[in-house]
């Protein structure tokens, strides 16, 4: 059972939720109808535009004629008034209008299309309406108003005509009746106002000539010079917006209630689009929100007091637990630190085996140094002797021949430079197809000038079809440069100094071996001549990194290093790696 203090704490939570709910859904019930009655602006805005421009080009046709030219300038000829009668009459009727007629250039009607009804314009004189004065003035005009002569209200557009001597204006009379029908038949609260504020279009009755705020004394005495809503009293008239902002206003309904209204302006008249809806719907909603939101508080802030009792009981059973928890934890961050620790350290032994890698490359290079700057300088020095003697030369046929002789020497530096720029990069470590048959072709092509400087000539014994493995080729590249430098280190000072390379495959591994017939590795060195920093180079040249990185570089591939050592008769190294047969297929 709930205690009386606890049914308190229920109670003010629910009423809190519920007004929280309430504004949330009275805000999000008002945006929503703003947008509903936005769009409704838009299509009444469309309708009336749409309506008015039909229209809006007819008094500008009806200047054209002959007959309406012939009317200003022979007024007093009764054949030439008859002709226009008749002229606007016809044009009336097909266009749709409800009067098309002719004022001379004091506002004295003089030819119209109803001439031969009772509420005849012809005789009437209209110079007090803003329509004709805009006209007169700068061509064109348009005004809303109710006639005075027939009582019916339209919209009057009017067009200029004739010249200084003889000057006119054409009005064209049209109803917005129509969209006043539709919007009852809908029952759409929809209006429209003029610049003052006054409603001369609406879809609720009750609007109809009512001011939306109180108009200004000198606001009534424009309306009423201009006779504008002629034969309404529209200063007797209450206002009928109950509140009226910028954009928003709040309207009476027609069957009681108040409704929420949006505006917007409507072209350069000045006039005003008003859609409306009504707000009790809103407001019923809004409620429905409130209660069932503090209903759901109520039921929510029941549970949790017996939650939270629960909680209490189950914290006094658990303390224990939490205790071995805290340890748990404690524990788990000191595995994470550890794991850390490793991963860190991992990555600074891949970091460092990586540069390992590359400074062996540079060694090796360093240890060909000589003999690759002896390949560039000798080209150079052909090139300065055989330029030269091109200067000296007459015969264009020599000259050509020693031209394309210095080509040929500078293609043969640029492929030496292009060999050692592949090789220095460091490659990224991904794996690709690769054939130790380019390899080997690569690795000779960087020592060929150390093996120039030796006066060696490497055997090269390989398959004629690829011999495939899943690699990286540069880095095989420097495992197989490595062997070939320790060769010539192994045979240099030898009597008849031998080098041979050999490729095969052996079943599913593939052998790229090198074999010298220099003094050979001593027994007990055998096991240690993979070691990281152990050489047996008196000179001191390199690090003694070559074997334990091309190792390292092998076996990254899945291959091993195979050494084969009898003192005194030379030494075999060959690197083994795995053949990747179905893709070597797919490369074929």
């Amino acid at each position: 059972m709930m205690t009386s203090r606890a049914l308190l704490f229920s109670l003010i939570v629910a009423m809190v939720v519920a007004c929280v709910a309430y504004a949330a859904a009275w805000h999000y019930a008002l945006r929503a109808s703003d947008t509903r009655l936005d769009q409704s602006l838009i299509l009444a805005s469309y309708s009336v535009e749409s309506e008015i421009a039909r229209f809006r080009a007819l008094p500008d046709v009806v200047t054209e004629d002959a007959r309406i030219a012939r009317a200003l300038s022979a007024a007093a000829s009764p054949e030439a008034i008859s002709e226009a009668n008749h002229y606007l009459q016809i044009i009336s009727a097909r266009a749709g209008a409800n009067q098309l007629y002719l004022l001379d250039g004091t506002g004295t009607v003089i030819a119209a299309s109803n001439w031969d009804t009772k509420d005849s314009f012809v005789g009437q004189n209209y110079a007090f309406r803003p329509y004709f004065k805009d006209a007169m003035a700068d061509g064109r005009g348009q005004f809303y108003a109710i006639g005075v002569t027939t009582g019916v209200p339209g919209y009057f557009l009017s067009t200029r005509v004739g010249n200084a001597s003889a000057p006119g204006v054409v009005v064209a009379k049209i109803s917005l009746a129509s969209l006043e029908r539709t919007w009852r038949r809908a029952a759409s609260a929809t209006a429209v106002a003029d610049r003052t504020g006054v409603v001369f279009l609406s879809g609720v009755a009750g609007w109809k000539y009512h001011p939306l705020q109180p108009l200004s004394p000198d606001t009534l005495a424009a309306i009423a010079a201009r006779r504008t809503y002629d034969g309404e009293d529209i200063p007797r008239l209450k206002p009928i917006a109950l509140a009226q902002g910028p954009a928003a206003l709040t309207l009476p309904g027609p069957a009681g209630g108040t409704l929420r209204g949006r505006m917007i302006p409507l072209g350069p008249s000045g006039w005003r689009v008003i859609s409306a809806e009504p707000m009790a719907p809103l407001r019923n909603g809004a409620l429905l929100w409130a209660f069932g939101a503090s209903l759901v508080a109520m039921a929510m802030t029941a549970i949790a007091m017996v939650l939270n009792q629960r909680r209490q009981l189950i914290q006094l059973r658990l303390r224990q637990g939490e205790v071995l928890e805290a340890r748990v934890r404690e524990r788990t961050q000191e595995l994470a630190h550890e794991v850390e620790a490793r991963r860190r350290t991992e990555a600074d032994l891949r970091a460092a085996q990586e540069t390992m890698i590359h400074t062996e490359k540079m060694a090796a290079l360093g240890r060909m140094s000589a003999a690759i700057v002896h390949e560039l300088s000798q080209p150079l020095a052909a090139m300065e002797a055989t330029l030269a003697a091109t200067e000296l030369s007459s015969d264009p046929g020599e000259t050509s021949t020693r031209i394309g002789k210095v080509r040929g020497l500078v293609r043969r530096m640029q492929r030496t430079t292009k060999h050692l720029k592949s090789f220095s990069r460091k490659e990224q470590n991904t794996l690709t197809l690769t054939d130790l048959n380019a390899v080997a072709r690569n690795a000779l092509e960087l020592v060929a000038p150390r093996a120039k400087a030796g006066g060696i000539v490497p055997e090269v014994n390989a398959d004629a079809e690829p011999v495939v493995a899943l690699a990286g080729p540069v880095r095989l590249e420097q495992v197989c440069l490595n062997l070939l430098l320790n060769a010539f280190d192994a045979v240099e000072g030898q009597a008849g100094p031998s080098i041979v390379l050999a490729i095969v495959r052996v079943g599913d591994e593939a052998r790229l071996s090198v074999t010298d017939n220099g003094a050979g590795i001593p027994t007990e060195n055998l096991s240690r001549v993979s070691e990281p920093f152990f050489s047996t180079k008196v000179s001191g040249d390199g690090l003694g990194l070559g074997l334990s990185v091309s190792q390292a570089i092998l076996e990254e591939f899945g291959g091993r290093l195979e050494i084969v050592s009898t003192e005194g008769e030379g030494t075999c190294v060959a690197m083994v790696l795995p053949v990747a047969r179905a893709m070597e297929t797919a490369a074929q």
